[in-house]
Order: C-alpha cells, then structure tokens, then sequence
C-alpha cells in the first residue's frame, strides 16, 4: 500500500541490528504494520517519531497487498513525552494500545478510534491518576468494535432487571436468566453507563461521579473484558 495519514504509534519491535516494526493506529487505515529503516542509528531521520504513543503524520510505501509496508516519512505532531516519564500513566497507556491492537480490525476507516485515543492520551497527560478517563476510552472502545454490554433492560424479553450476565454482555431478567456468574448493577451505575456513552468526549470533564461508583464501574468493565469479550488485558498486571 501507499498513502499518507496520522498514525499513533502503539508499539515497536526489533528486526535486526537496527530496524524497527511499527504498529500505528492510523486515522485512515486502521491499525497497521510498517517497516522502519534504520531508525535506531543516531543519524536516523526519524528521530523521537518512533517513540510510544507519539502523535505523527507518516507516509507508507509499499505494493497495493503488501502486508508491511515501508515507512518512509515520519513528523512529529504531538510526542506525549510527559507521558513517557510518568509511570501510572504510562501504563495505562499501554492498556490503551494493548486494547486497540486486540479489538480494532487491521483494516477500513478508524476516524472515531483515532480520535478517541487521541483524547485517552491527552486525557491521561493532563492526569494520570484519572480513573474516569481510562473508563471511558475502554467503554467508547468496547462500542466501537462491537462488545458494548446491552444495559437497556433485559435483552430477551425487555423486562425491568438490574442482572448483568458478563457471558453475554447483557441483562437479563429472572424469567430469562442463565447459568454462570451474575452481578448486580446499581441504578446509579446504569445511568453513568449510559451518560459516559452518550456524552460528546470534550465535554465529558463535567461528569462527577462518587469514588465509590467509579469502583462499581471500574469492577463492571474489567468483569466484561474478562468474562464476556474474553479479554485479559496483561498490561493491568504492573
């Protein structure tokens, strides 16, 4: 292939003495590989474009099904270098770019991703601590391929029940429930739910939601990822 984007860099791996791999959430691509030419000699043109998160316009080369791509042109937009120094939130950037590589196809038009991780990564270098603005990334994500848990009632028979089945991302009732692990959503949390959805991102600062809620949810979404997307996300483990 051969065009030119925005990509965030979400990873990079050794081939050779020095070269790189490159793994881009693209604004027009989806995520995608590229091949870096030296990059790690001092001389490189590619400078600090490589490093983790960085925000670039790039340019690829390569034959229309080439699966890796050449990387031949690489310009910092934003480096999200603060981030890069700040431990907590490094790592929750990591999660980030470990959910985007898992759910997000290689493939087709990513402009809400592409904009939804911007806005995960400025969110956390203004705060790293922040516990809402990873939830929010991880739900908006979840909507956008396709796993968002259905909290709209039951899903079989629209009757009223605050059950949540994370086997199969949705509520249901006593008439219709299932075997295996249930948990109790609050009605608080079914609201937030639905106003972190909804919410335009830029405007989402004005959502206060108690310490103790955003624990229900943070406890919501893992069991989610976990239990009815099938997902583990490894970077949690640090």
């Amino acid at each position: 292939m051969t065009g030119r984007t925005e990509g965030i860099v979400l990873r990079s791996r050794t081939l050779g003495e020095a070269d790189l791999i490159i793994e881009y959430l693209t604004k027009d691509f989806g995520t995608r590989s590229a091949f870096a030419k030296s990059p790690r000699k001092i001389k490189s043109r590619f400078g600090g474009s490589l490093e983790p998160f960085t925000h670039a316009r790039i340019a690829l080369t390569g034959k229309e099904d080439a699966n890796l791509p050449r990387l031949t042109q690489s310009d910092i937009i934003r480096s999200f270098h603060p981030l890069r120094e700040n431990t907590p939130g490094f790592i929750k950037a990591c999660q980030f770019a470990e959910l985007v590589m898992k759910l997000l196809p290689s493939e087709g038009r990513s402009h809400n991703a592409f904009a939804l991780m911007l806005w995960g990564l400025d969110g956390l270098e203004k705060d790293p601590a922040s516990v809402l603005v990873p939830l929010v990334f991880k739900l908006r994500l979840l909507e956008l391929a396709g796993y968002a848990p259905a909290l709209n009632g039951c899903t079989r028979c629209g009757g009223q029940t605050d059950v949540f089945y994370p086997r199969d991302g949705a509520l249901l009732c006593g008439g219709c429930k299932k075997e295996g692990p249930a948990l109790g959503l609050s009605a608080a949390l079914i609201a937030l739910h639905k106003s972190l959805s909804v919410f335009p991102l830029e405007k989402l600062s004005r959502i206060k939601p108690s310490g103790a809620l955003l624990t229900e949810l943070e406890r919501f979404v893992e069991l989610h990822f976990s239990e009815g997307v099938n997902v583990h996300i490894r970077s949690v483990k640090f």
